[in-house]
């Protein structure tokens, strides 16, 4: 579900609701089988869709933060950096070094 965007658009109690359980028990058995928060691996799948992205398409960077589940640009950029340590463009560029 996460990766199919249950995050992007809603929220934990949500989810948690659709799987029939309370947001506090989907968290701590997050915590405890994945090692990370729901917010840290849906953060971490947008990131993953947003490099796959980069890779596969010349979209520019609103489109790909939107069709990777950001609500900004500014999200996307902070996120990616966190997560990558380098800005998507430097992905970019090294596409189009390689190719």
């Amino acid at each position: 579900m996460i990766d199919g965007g249950a995050l992007d658009d809603g929220s934990v109690a949500a989810l948690a609701d659709r799987l029939g359980v309370s947001s506090r028990h989907l968290a701590r058995l997050f915590e405890r089988y994945v090692g990370a928060s729901l917010q840290q691996v849906a953060k971490t799948r947008r990131v993953q869709r947003a490099k796959r992205l980069i890779d596969e398409t010349n979209d520019r960077w609103a489109q790909i933060a939107y069709r990777a589940g950001f609500g900004s640009v500014r999200r996307f950029n902070a996120a990616f950096r966190e997560l990558s340590g380098r800005s998507p463009s430097s992905i970019r560029h090294r596409r189009k070094v390689f190719a």
